[in-house]
């Protein structure tokens, strides 16, 4: 028996043991932390290694490593500049046998950072689990979850692979004349599209067992009188179809998508922007590394404090750094805080009004649908086949999706729904907590729900089916989370109309922060790194 095996057995035991204990009696065993952590070692050793130290000073220091982060990386290096990436999650590997990542349906601490536990997609009960360096990162904010990601990678380890662009109507009344629609859709998409190797998914997948459950989805939508069409994703198809031929480990094809998929099954960032920074030799990605604060020294340096991790998210050292240009790509809501809480404590005085604001969800809601008579089988792939788009009332997306498999066929119906919602909310910064907050409208969900009902109730109808699945409460519609934060550091707000922050120079912002809350009810990770390509040719070619 080889090491790796060896180590997924004992780990499997240990999670076994501790994992079912913990769920029969409701909370976590007093020794669950200890014989965890031994678990996931034998399962993932690699997150022990040492993390790279960042040096005290950078030419150009890049804090997340999400999609805009990573872009401006490679164009960076290609430049001919060096840049240091500071990542507050770990580095994961992949490896085409093991599960690195924990799994959608029985998460452990592996899924989620500093949390201990989450009531699951599923949505069976609450599953306890001991509080770890997970990627997958849930807060909670009045009546609204942010999910986001922690790890090497950021979002496109844990996003559902969907990459299209908004029509040019949406895109404009977003925009405005910031950022010209012909320009994105004759260059920066496309160049997106070729580094991220975007396709639909193909025939021969989607007619494969797993994804029973898209063509019943599309089937539900015909009868409507919608027309599916097919969709873009970041998923490589022949290690998909490995999956389904035996030859690698079942990752995509049983429904992981959201905790990270082991054998790179997702053409995630470590594959392609972050791995042609590093080629270069001219970027060093620092995991484990977290930004707490940002000022600016009297030279003109910036100055950044930072906490160094250990694999549980657990500070054991604290450092400063400085470099010459900082680039912010911790996602809109890291982005967000770290600016606000530099303007409103003093350390960055001169940041503006727009700072914090302009937040929004991207009007995402999961949908559900009950029973439904063809059965779906146990198990659902997490790849999503198609969407439909609506405007009989408000515009917007319904997309394919999944329900993570269960010990019994539940013959459930997931949608991702995404509706050009007007809403926002603000960031403030507590005084008394010492901390930055997220201000969202109490009712604020309201809006995105009714709109996605009526569509929903329709389809449902046209099948003789009902929504959601009363006897494990899960709602027909449930827009109290978002996996799209967008907004906070509004392009040509916050910033000039190329992410240049007002008031300082070379300081940046390339993520979802700079869109104003909606990507006009499509996904946003295309529009963010296209937008992200845009602004680092700009800010590259005039050297400021």
């Amino acid at each position: 028996m080889d090491i790796t095996r060896r180590r997924a057995l004992q780990a499997a035991a240990l999670l076994g043991v501790s994992g079912a204990s913990a769920f029969l009696s409701g909370a976590r065993p007093a020794s669950a932390a200890p014989i965890l952590e031994s678990a996931y070692r034998a399962f993932v050793p690699e997150l022990w290694n040492e993390p790279l130290r960042a040096p005290e000073h950078s030419e150009s220091i890049i804090i997340g490593s999400g999609f805009g982060a990573a872009v401006a990386a490679r164009r960076l290096t290609e430049s001919g500049s060096s840049v240091t990436i500071l990542e507050r999650g770990s580095q994961w590997p992949l490896d085409a046998r093991r599960q690195i990542f924990a799994n959608d349906v029985a998460p452990d601490g592996r899924a989620f950072w500093r949390r201990g536990g989450l009531a699951p997609l599923t949505g069976l009960p609450m599953v306890p689990t001991d509080r770890f360096g997970g990627i997958f990162d849930v807060t909670e904010h009045g009546s609204i979850d942010v999910w986001r990601a922690a790890a090497v990678g950021g979002g496109s380890l844990v996003f559902t692979g969907v990459m299209i662009a908004p029509e040019r109507r949406f895109f404009d009344s977003l925009f405005g004349s910031a950022v010209s629609y012909d320009e994105m859709d004759a260059v920066y998409y496309p160049r997106v599209r070729s580094a991220l190797r975007l396709s639909p998914m193909p025939d021969d997948v989607y007619a494969s067992v797993p994804f029973t459950h898209s063509r019943i989805w599309d089937a539900q939508a015909r009868r409507a009188g919608y027309s599916p069409k097919r969709i873009d994703g970041i998923w490589n198809w022949d290690v998909v179809r490995a999956e389904l031929s035996g030859a690698a480990r079942p990752s995509a094809t049983i429904g992981e998508s959201n905790l990270g998929n082991s054998n790179g099954a997702k053409f995630d960032l470590t594959q392609n922007y972050l791995a042609d920074a590093q080629r270069t030799t001219r970027a060093k990605i620092h995991a484990r590394h977290e930004v707490t604060a940002v000022t600016r020294a009297a030279d003109g340096r910036y100055v950044l404090e930072v906490d160094i991790l250990d694999p549980t998210a657990s500070v054991v050292e604290s450092r400063t750094l400085t470099c010459d240009r900082l680039f912010l790509g911790a996602g809109s809501m890291g982005t967000s805080e770290l600016l606000v809480a530099a303007r409103d404590t003093g350390a960055l005085p001169d940041l503006n009004e727009h700072v914090g604001q302009g937040w929004g969800t991207n009007g995402d809601a999961a949908l559900v649908r009950g029973m439904t008579p063809e059965g779906n089988g146990i198990v659902q792939a997490s790849p999503s086949a198609s969407r439909i788009f609506d405007e009989s009332g408000t515009p917007l997306t319904l997309e394919n999706w999944y329900v993570p498999g269960s010990p019994i066929d539940l013959s459930l119906i997931g949608s991702l729904g995404m509706v050009l919602d007007p809403t926002r909310g603000e960031f403030v910064y507590d005084r008394a907590a010492g901390k930055t907050q997220l201000r969202w409208p109490e009712q604020g969900n309201t809006y995105v729900e009714e709109a996605l009902r009526a569509v929903h109730d329709r389809i449902a109808h046209t099948s003789g089916i009902g929504t959601g699945f009363p006897l494990l409460r899960v709602p027909d519609v449930n827009a109290s989370f978002t996996a799209h934060p967008l907004g906070g550091a509004v392009l040509g707000k916050a910033t000039d109309g190329y992410g240049r922050v007002a008031g300082y120079d070379g300081l940046y912002v390339v993520d979802g922060a700079l869109i104003p809350g909606s990507t006009g009810a499509v996904n946003p990770s295309l529009t963010i790194a296209a937008l992200a390509e845009r602004n680092i040719e700009e800010i590259i070619s005039a050297g400021r």
